[in-house]
């Protein structure tokens, strides 16, 4: 998350420091935490330069854990990629995630009590919990090697508030984002969470990726190159929708067709 928190304004991550936090230390836990830390730095190409750990049982029970991270990053201040370029015309890609990525826990963990699903069941060839906690998709090496042949105007990682949150901030107030959302399908557990928690379409856009985990700006000749290049670099993206301008007071993000 934070890496792609970083690439979204141009940035190549740097390095990444840890924190973790526990009642009671269970070094294997923790060492499988560690590892994945370092996983995630490998793929992004970044440096796991140390962190902290800190044992503290009057703040948490047993051996329930905490962590947080920290991740640095420099780009050019001429190439800082602030949404400043966008304008009506340009096109949307999208970059499949891998799954709900770190976002809506609260929501996924209502719609289990309610539901009472068993976690452990079959899942699309994984069991319901392993599908529901797929790691996060790091996009960064992919989008480093796109910004070398295209000027990217803008990108909007989606994570918390979803589509009605993240995508507007990277807008200037005069553009909005005419997504399609007929142009792909939502992954099953995202159609299985909504079934199962009685969930409106507008509230899982507003909680949930719903199957996009990053979208791009990109001038509109710039669309098929953009489009081939992800592919070739291993991502799955495609034509997401278009920029265009937006009268004052109107919302930035509206999404055309029916979910699938």
């Amino acid at each position: 998350m934070c890496v792609n928190d970083l690439i979204v304004q141009g940035a190549e991550p740097l390095f990444f420091l840890d924190y973790y936090a526990t009642g009671k230390l269970d070094v294997d836990t923790a060492a499988d935490v560690v590892t994945g830390i370092g996983k995630g730095c490998e793929i992004s190409g970044c440096a796991l330069i140390g962190g902290e750990t800190a044992e503290m049982p009057g703040m948490y029970d047993g051996e329930d854990y905490d962590m947080a991270g920290f991740c640095t990053g420099v780009v050019e201040k001429s190439k800082i990629i602030d949404g400043t370029k966008v304008a009506a015309g340009d096109q949307l890609i999208a970059l499949a995630s891998s799954g709900p990525h770190s976002n809506g826990f609260s929501l996924i963990r209502k719609v289990l009590e309610v539901s009472k699903a068993d976690t452990s069941a079959d899942f699309e060839g994984k069991t319901l919990g392993e599908t529901l906690l797929e790691p996060t998709r790091i996009y960064v090496k992919p989008l480093l090697e796109l910004f070398k042949n295209v000027d990217v105007h803008a990108l909007s990682h989606i994570t918390g508030g979803g589509f009605w949150e993240n995508i507007p901030r990277v807008l200037p107030a005069s553009a909005k984002a005419v997504v399609k959302g007929d142009s792909w399908q939502w992954p099953p557990i995202f159609n299985w969470l909504q079934e199962n928690g009685n969930i409106t379409t507008h509230e899982m856009y507003r909680t949930f990726n719903c199957g996009v985990g990053m979208v791009l700006v990109v001038p509109a000749d710039k669309l098929e190159q953009s489009l081939t290049m992800l592919k070739d670099l291993g991502e799955n993206a495609w034509h997401l929708g278009e920029i265009q301008d937006a009268a004052v007071g109107e919302e930035q993000v509206e999404i055309v067709g029916g979910a699938k």
